[in-house]
C-alpha cells in the first residue's frame, strides 16, 4: 500500500540477512522501520505488538526462525527457536501454522542448506498472504457493491481493530474489502472503532484508510450499536486471529459485542480471514485460548503531547488493578458470513468445506 507515494509492505527481507519491518508502535505520529537481525529480536517484536495482526505474525515468525538459524540449524536449534517464538503470541494460529509450514520443510534438508530454505520458505509465505488478501478485497467488494445497489447510497461500514494492510504483509483481511470497493468507485465510508486499549484503530485503521484516501470516522467502541440502531451501518467486517472448523470467530475483544448488536439490528456481520487463520484442530471457540496481556495497556494510554512528541499518561487511579484480555470469541450464530480467499461462506464446518473440500477427512 501507499504512504506519501510509497508503496510499502509491512515486512521484507534484507540483502544483509536482516528483516524490516514497520515498527508499528511509534504510528500514527512517527513512520518508522526496525531492523530484525535475531531470533530474539523477532520474538521481541511479536511480543511487544512492534509487528501485530495475525498474518503479519506468522510471516514474523516465519522470518524470525530463518534469522535464528544463520549461525547454527541444528534439530535442536529449530526446536529451541519454534518454542521462543511459539510462546510470544498465544492466541493466534498464524503463528503457529508458519513455524509448523517452515520447521516441516527444513527436517529433510541438511544442516547447511536449512537458513537458505527457511528465508525462503517465509518469503513464500509473505507472497501467497499477499495474493490471498487481494482475492478476500475481490470477494469482500462484491457484498459492499451489492449493499450500494440495493441502498442506492453511500455503504458505511463499520470494522474493529486494525485488519488492514498494517495487520498482513500487503492489502489486509477487512480492510482488502474495503480499498477494494472504494478502488472500483463505489462510495463507502468507515466507521472506525478506536479499539482500546491499545487503540489500533484510531492509530493504525485511520492512519491507513487516510493514507489511501478512504473516507472514514473514527468513533468510540460503545458507539458502534447506537449507530446501527439509526441505521448509520449497512455493514460490518472484521477480521480474526483464529476462527474455528465449526465456524467461531476469535478476533480482538470488543468483537463479541459488535456481533450482538448487529444481530440485534439485523446488520450483516462478515469475518474476513485467509486460509491460514483457520484451526482446523478446533471445533468450539471455547477451547481458544484468550491472551493476557499486561495491564499498564489500560492503565496507560500514549498520545501526542503538547509539546508535539508522543507521551504515555496513566488514566485510572493508581490503586487500581485492570484486567486486560485481548480477544473474545463471536460464536458462529452471530456471524453472517466469512470472507475468505477462495470466496464467502456460512460460519459453519459445512460452509467452510464447500471452500475447502479437502480438509474433510
Amino acid at each position: 500500500m501507499n504512504i506519501s507515494g510509497t508503496a510499502f509492505r509491512t515486512i521484507w527481507p534484507l540483502a544483509s540477512g536482516a528483516v524490516r519491518v514497520i515498527d508499528q508502535s511509534r504510528l500514527p505520529f512517527e513512520f518508522e522501520t526496525r531492523d530484525l537481525t535475531s531470533l530474539e529480536e523477532a520474538a521481541q517484536a511479536i511480543r511487544t505488538m512492534i509487528v501485530r495482526g495475525a498474518p503479519l505474525i506468522g510471516a514474523t515468525a516465519a522470518y524470525g526462525l530463518a534469522l535464528a538459524l544463520q549461525r547454527d540449524a541444528s534439530d535442536a536449534r529449530i526446536a529451541e527457536a519454534v518454542r521462543v517464538l511459539r510462546a510470544t503470541r498465544p492466541t493466534a494460529v498464524n503463528l503457529a501454522w508458519a513455524l509448523e509450514r517452515v520447521r516441516r520443510i527444513l527436517g529433510p534438508l541438511p544442516v547447511a542448506q536449512r537458513a537458505a530454505a527457511a528465508f525462503a520458505e517465509a518469503g513464500r509465505i509473505c507472497e501467497e498472504d499477499v495474493e490471498q488478501c487481494r482475492a478476500i478485497g475481490r470477494h469482500g467488494a462484491k457484498l459492499i457493491r451489492e449493499r450500494s445497489e440495493h441502498l442506492n447510497r453511500r455503504v458505511n461500514v463499520l470494522t474493529h481493530c486494525n485488519a488492514g494492510w498494517l495487520a498482513c504483509v500487503d492489502w489486509g483481511t477487512a480492510l482488502a474489502p474495503i480499498y477494494a470497493a472504494h478502488d472500483a468507485g463505489i462510495d463507502v465510508h468507515v466507521w472506525v472503532d478506536e479499539t482500546r486499549p491499545r487503540n489500533q484503530g484510531a492509530a493504525l485503521t485511520a492512519f491507513e484508510l487516510g493514507a489511501h484516501g478512504v473516507p472514514h470516522t473514527v468513533i468510540v467502541d460503545n458507539l458502534g450499536g447506537h449507530l446501527m440502531q439509526h441505521g448509520e451501518v449497512d455493514l460490518v467486517i472484521v477480521g480474526s486471529d483464529r476462527t474455528t472448523a465449526g465456524g467461531d470467530v476469535c478476533n480482538k475483544v470488543g468483537t463479541y459485542l459488535k456481533a450482538l448488536a448487529a444481530h440485534d439490528n439485523g446488520v450483516p456481520f462478515y469475518a474476513a480471514l485467509p486460509v491460514s487463520t483457520l484451526d482446523w484442530s478446533l471445533a468450539e471457540g471455547r477451547d481458544i485460548e484468550i491472551e493476557a496481556r499486561d495491564p499498564d495497556e489500560v492503565t496507560h494510554i500514549t498520545g501526542l503531547g503538547a509539546a508535539g512528541r508522543p507521551e504515555r499518561v496513566r488514566v485510572v487511579p493508581e490503586t487500581s488493578p485492570a484486567l486486560n484480555l485481548a480477544f473474545d470469541v463471536t460464536p458462529r450464530r452471530l456471524v453472517t458470513g466469512l470472507i475468505t480467499e477462495r470466496g464467502v461462506c456460512a460460519a459453519s464446518r459445512a460452509g467452510l468445506l464447500q471452500l475447502y473440500p479437502e480438509r474433510a477427512a
